[in-house]
C-alpha cells in the first residue's frame, strides 16, 4: 500500500474519531462556539501530525487505541493554532483547507473563542484518556512544551515579527524549528511515551527527525506558494509575498530551495540509521512530505 493510500485511509479512520469525539460534546453544548470549533476541527485537513503519531507508535507496537486521545489532543492544538494564525491581526487569511476561515464563517470573537476552547479541550482530552498517570503527564508536558513559547506559539511570534523584514535563512530556520517542527517533535515524543521499552538514544534520533522532517515540510510549502495554485493548496498562493514575509525561495532562489529541501530531508533519513526498528513507514512519510504537491 503506497503512503498515499495509507495517509488517506488513516484520514478517513480518524475524522470518524473527531467525529465521534464531538458527538459526545453535541449532547453537553450546541452553539455557535461549538459549530466553530467543530467546523475548525473537521474542515478537511491532512491530519499529518496524528498520521506521524500512529506511525512511530505501530513501528513501537503501541496499540492504536493507547495513542487516540494524544492524537484528538494534538489535531485540536493544530486547529487551534490555524484559526488564531488566520485572524486579521496575524496573517488575515480569508480561505483555509479550500473553505472560509473561521471567523469568515462566523465571526472574529467566536474564532478567537473557538481557538481558546479547542486549546483547552486537548488537555480535556488527555486528562479523560485512559492511561496511566505517568503517560498523561509526559503527553501535557510535551503538548504544551511544543505549542507554547518553546514551540509554536514562540515560532509564530518571531515569524509576525519578521515581516517586512529580509531575514537570513539561519533566523528563517530557527522559526519554522518552532512554528512548524514542534508539534511534529510531539506528535513523535508524545508516541514514544507510551513505549516502556525505547531507550533514550532511540528517542533522541526520532526527535531530531521529527525537528527535520518539520523543517523540510516548511521549506516545500514555501516552494508551493510559489509553484502551486489557490485551488491546489486550499489557502490563497502567494499569501506569503503579500505579507512581505521572508521565504526560503525568497532567500535561496526557487531551485536553492528545492535543494535545501532534498538536503534536509536526507538529514532527516540520517536519524533513522542504526535504529533497532522497522523504519520504512518513517522514511516513506518524510519522502510524501518533500514530494506533496499541497
Amino acid at each position: 500500500m503506497s503512503i498515499v493510500t495509507e495517509l488517506r485511509n488513516f484520514q478517513d479512520w480518524f475524522n470518524q474519531q473527531i467525529d465521534s469525539a464531538f458527538a459526545q460534546i453535541d449532547d453537553q453544548v450546541a452553539n455557535e462556539l461549538h459549530q466553530a470549533m467543530r467546523y475548525s476541527v473537521s474542515n478537511g485537513g491532512k491530519r499529518i501530525r496524528p498520521f506521524l503519531m500512529y506511525t512511530v507508535g505501530r513501528m513501537l507496537n503501541i496499540e492504536d487505541k493507547t495513542m487516540l486521545p494524544a492524537a484528538l489532543a494534538l489535531e485540536c492544538i493544530h486547529s487551534y493554532s490555524l484559526v488564531h494564525d488566520d485572524l486579521p491581526a496575524m496573517d488575515d487569511d480569508e480561505l483555509r483547507r479550500g473553505k472560509p476561515t473561521c471567523h469568515i464563517q462566523f465571526n472574529e470573537a467566536t474564532a478567537i473563542l473557538a481557538g481558546d476552547s479547542l486549546q483547552t479541550l486537548a488537555f480535556e482530552l488527555i486528562a479523560n484518556a485512559n492511561v496511566s498517570a505517568e503517560i498523561k503527564v509526559a503527553w501535557m508536558k510535551e503538548l504544551s512544551k511544543h505549542s507554547g513559547y518553546l514551540g509554536m506559539c514562540g515560532g509564530q511570534a518571531l515569524d509576525l515579527a519578521g515581516e517586512n523584514r529580509q531575514l537570513t535563512v539561519s533566523e528563517l530556520e530557527n522559526i519554522h524549528l518552532l512554528k512548524t517542527a514542534a508539534l511534529l517533535k510531539a506528535a513523535v515524543n508524545m508516541a514514544t511515551a507510551c513505549s516502556p521499552n525505547i531507550d533514550e538514544t532511540s528517542k533522541t534520533k526520532l526527535d531530531e527527525f521529527a525537528g527535520l522532517i518539520g523543517l523540510a515540510f516548511q521549506i516545500q510549502d514555501d516552494i508551493l506558494d510559489v509553484t502551486s495554485t489557490t485551488e491546489m493548496l486550499g489557502k490563497p498562493q502567494g499569501s506569503d509575498e503579500k505579507l512581505n514575509k521572508s521565504t526560503y525561495p525568497g532567500i535561496l532562489g526557487l531551485e536553492s530551495a528545492i535543494e535545501k529541501a532534498n538536503q534536509v530531508f536526507q538529514n532527516a533519513l540520517e536519524q533513522l540509521d542504526n535504529l533497532p526498528y522497522n523504519t520504512q513507514a518513517l522514511f516513506e512519510f518524510a519522502q510524501f512530505i518533500v514530494q506533496r504537491k499541497h
